[in-house]
């Protein structure tokens, strides 16, 4: 299905921007984690929010979700693993792909550091969707970096197809086939020559053809390298617009103060920006 927006992100700046977006009567996707999972989930109290003192966390957030159900916004859960800016945008979300004429970027502080030689071997080895690229590797020896939740299933998903999946994580996961070896490591390192030929793991090399590295989130800037940032955030105006037209981005991702008052306001202002963009185009 296609949607006027996209909203990668169900937190404050997400919800609040589906709100707005749907009082102006534009269909609206928001794509993120479970609201549950949210950091913002397991505050015991915020008494900074106008009118909501003493709110706990979950609370707060079960109230924003309901509000941009009630509205009318549709909801995916899943980690968003690509997006191609072509008339429009396509987010590929696990297996399936939605479209959209505008994007809203609310995802909150992505904090995750690459591992060496991740970015150098991404596309030639590297890959954050087993579900996208599995069928490549039927028969090949490849690990799974599990860093979210539905790692183990994605794992036992590859061994379905015929991979030689070895798991590697911090923790022993829960749902991994007994069949699929796990090796618990911290230290990673992607190692190859034209393509990736090894994962280093705690100092020891797992040869294989490829590395599956599945986090809860992919950064902004993975999906849209062209996206411009500053200290470490997205960058944007006034109307929340970025540098890449049609893509808007409200919340913690913009910068300080990262405070829920501040990503409401932000994807208000996001989304009302996003639909003028839109109305613009269709009054062309």
């Amino acid at each position: 299905m296609r949607y006027d927006i996209l909203v990668l992100g169900g937190g404050p700046a997400g919800l609040a921007a589906a709100v707005a977006a749907r009082g102006r009567d534009k269909s609206v996707l928001v794509v993120g984690n479970r609201w549950q999972d949210s950091p913002l989930a397991r505050a015991e109290r915020i008494d900074n929010y106008p009118g909501l003192p003493g709110c706990t966390g979950a609370r707060m957030l079960e109230e924003f979700h309901s509000h941009a159900a009630r509205m009318g916004a549709d909801f995916v859960v899943g980690r968003a693993i690509s997006l191609m800016a072509w008339e429009g945008f396509s987010l590929t979300v696990g297996s399936e792909v939605y479209q959209g004429r505008a994007l809203i970027l609310a995802p909150g502080v992505v904090r995750q550091a690459k591992y060496p030689g991740e970015e150098e071997f991404l596309g030639r080895g590297v890959s954050y969707c087993a579900t996208c690229d599995g069928m490549l590797y039927r028969n090949k020896p490849v690990v799974v970096v599990g860093r979210a939740p539905d790692a183990p299933h994605e794992a036992n998903y590859l061994h379905t197809l015929g991979c030689q999946v070895t798991y590697v994580a911090q923790q022993p996961p829960e749902g991994l086939d007994p069949a699929i070896p796990f090796v618990r490591a911290g230290r990673l390192a992607v190692k190859g020559e034209n393509t990736v030929t090894a994962l280093e793991a705690d100092g020891a090399d797992l040869p294989c053809a490829g590395v599956f590295i599945l986090r809860q989130a992919v950064a902004p800037t993975d999906l849209l390298p062209e996206l411009a940032t500053e200290g470490g955030y997205i960058r944007v105006d006034r109307e929340m617009a970025t540098n890449v037209e049609g893509v808007f981005a409200a919340g913690d991702c913009t910068g300080a103060p990262l405070q829920v008052s501040k990503a409401v306001g932000e994807g208000h202002v996001a989304a009302l920006s996003a639909c003028a963009y839109l109305d613009a185009r269709r009054s062309e």
